[in-house]
């Protein structure tokens, strides 16, 4: 598969968001405290789940393992990106790099999936709420998450072995700070029209699919909340949904930003703004949007809080 590369390019050179020294300082400083945000804050959201039973339900088990993707889907990126901000060789190996597509874009497309069930999730409690226990068992939910991560490693597969495919003729630098699908074949010297059609056709299934899937749920969802009678009930309901649909919004526009549209609409710069929204954004913002809209999240960590004051 990678033989025609293998003996072409043997590394990669990531130019990296910028070339200015000071302004690297500066991004390694920013950058840095986001990973630090994303550490705690997921990790945080971790524990209180799996300490207080009052979390264990369906909705913060499908949030736990959000939580667990998005730590490993910065830890695949950012560590790398930070190294690079501060050294002088810049460069990744062939095998690094190949490493790195397939594991971004394999946790990328499981979180496109989990966010669809956990919208999911969200429409049955709502809408049936006396079958919900029914309907998203423990061992069901379980069956669902492992199907969940099971298609988000397989489906890349294909997409990852046209693209390490393609003749680079020794072109070698990526004009990012990581490895990316768009990035590696804006190198190649063949006509790669077949690949970017499986990536478009990927980006329909992975992004398009769940999203119209979740724009469903929440048209159904938001017409049974309206009928609900109590006020407090509504206001419930909306606060519980809201903080999911803001994960969303901010995920998928930046997801289908950067995989559905055309090449020669992109740009270095733009991809790079793009690529910073999920690789750093979406996961920092996460634990903070659950923690401040959720009452649940918030009352757990003043229970644990004081359980760890008082050891």
């Amino acid at each position: 598969m990678v033989s025609r590369n293998d003996t072409a390019v043997a590394e990669f050179i990531l130019l990296g968001l910028s070339s200015n020294s000071e302004t690297q300082v500066i991004l390694f400083c920013i950058i840095m405290v986001g990973y630090l945000i994303i550490l705690n804050g997921n990790i945080l959201i971790i524990i209180l789940i799996l300490t207080d039973i009052n979390l264990h339900t369906p909705m913060y088990f499908f949030l736990s393992n959000l939580s667990f993707l998005d730590l490993c889907f910065s830890t695949s990126i950012i560590p790398r990106m930070l190294r690079d901000l501060v050294s002088v060789k810049k460069t990744i190996s062939y095998a690094e790099c190949a490493t790195q597509l397939y594991i971004s874009l394999s946790l990328g497309q499981t979180e496109c999936i989990l966010l669809s069930i956990m919208a999911y999730d969200r429409y049955v409690a709502i809408c049936f709420p006396l079958h919900y226990t029914t309907i998203m068992s423990k061992i069901i939910c379980v069956r669902i998450a492992a199907i969940t991560w099971m298609c988000g490693f397989l489906f890349p597969i294909s997409q990852v072995a046209f693209t390490l495919n393609v003749n680079l003729c020794g072109k070698n630098e990526i004009n990012h700070f990581l490895c990316e699908v768009p990035e590696i074949l804006s190198m190649a010297c063949e006509n790669t029209i077949f690949i970017e059609c499986i990536t478009f056709a990927v980006g329909v299934i992975i992004l398009m699919i769940p999203v119209t899937f979740i724009v469903v749920s929440y048209i159904k969802i938001i017409s049974s909340i309206l009928k609900i009678a109590s006020s407090a009930g509504r206001r419930k309901a909306f606060s519980t949904c809201g903080s999911h649909m803001i994960v969303v919004t901010i995920f998928y526009g930046s997801a289908t930003a950067a995989y559905m549209k055309p090449r020669s609409s992109s740009t270095p710069e733009i991809d790079k703004v793009i690529a910073i929204f999920y690789v750093i954004v979406t996961p920092m913002l996460n634990p903070i949007i659950y923690t401040l809209r959720n009452n649940d999240i918030k009352s757990a960590f003043l229970k644990f809080r004081r359980r760890y004051y008082f050891c």
